[in-house]
């Protein structure tokens, strides 16, 4: 059994990671439609773009993101005077760093179901009178709906995850900053705390296989995912 403190630190971790999610859904699916549907000059280094944090050291994107948000930086000083926000060194910084390290995953994710969507089934839609908006949310993004599911947990699962880009850019701060990862590191640099650390680490696992699991099942809920499977 955890802790109270250590439930302190799972609360945080699920506020960042399911903040940091919802903050991301609409960039993700706009990214993800316009990769999958869209050929443009330039696609090849959009694509690129997005899953840069997949490769980028995790240090180097918590670097770039203290430069744009930090109290110098551009984004920083233009949510410092329009809104009297501050990101360094709060949860929502940390929600911040965590969305965009989960973003490319989550247009991964989406952008397979999107492209699995048949899209005759759109065309003859039109042909019968509705309207492209009026197909997208009646056939198309039914279709789509599991896959873009599957993309939230995934992302979920990556940003309760997350450690280089937030310790870079909102440090390591008890009950702001430190969600498990960082819990973990600093209960580890700790003599006797292997206990905890166990319970922490066992209980990650636990989380992350779950949504792991969960958003398997819901690709293959998918036109894609289906069609995969039977085979």
């Amino acid at each position: 059994m955890l802790t109270p403190a250590e439930w302190g630190i799972v609360t945080l971790s699920l506020k960042v990671g399911g903040a940091a999610v919802l903050a991301a859904l609409p960039l993700a699916f706009a990214l993800a439609w316009v990769l999958a549907r869209y050929r443009f000059p330039g696609r090849l280094l959009l694509d690129g773009l997005v899953h840069l944090p997949l490769v980028l050291p995790p240090v180097v994107t918590g670097w770039l993101l203290l430069l744009a948000f930090g109290p110098l930086g551009p984004a920083g000083r233009w949510l410092e005077s329009w809104f009297g926000v501050s990101l360094m060194f709060r949860w929502t910084g940390a929600a911040l760093a965590a969305a965009i390290m989960a973003l490319p995953l989550m247009v991964r994710a989406m952008r397979l179901s999107i492209e699995a969507v048949d899209r005759r089934l759109e065309g003859a839609a039109r042909t019968l009178g509705a309207s492209s908006w009026h197909a997208f949310w009646t056939i198309s993004l039914p279709l789509a709906f599991p896959g873009v599911l599957a993309a939230l947990v995934l992302g979920f699962a990556r940003s309760i995850g997350e450690f280089g880009a937030t310790i870079s850019f909102v440090s390591n701060i008890p009950g702001e900053t430190r969600t498990l990862p960082l819990a973990i590191y600093s209960a580890l640099q700790i003599p006797g705390s292997e206990t905890m650390v166990t319970r922490l680490a066992l209980f990650s696992v636990a989380l992350s296989l779950g949504a792991l699991l969960l958003s398997e099942w819901l690709v293959r809920r998918t036109p894609a995912g289906r069609q995969q499977h039977d085979d």
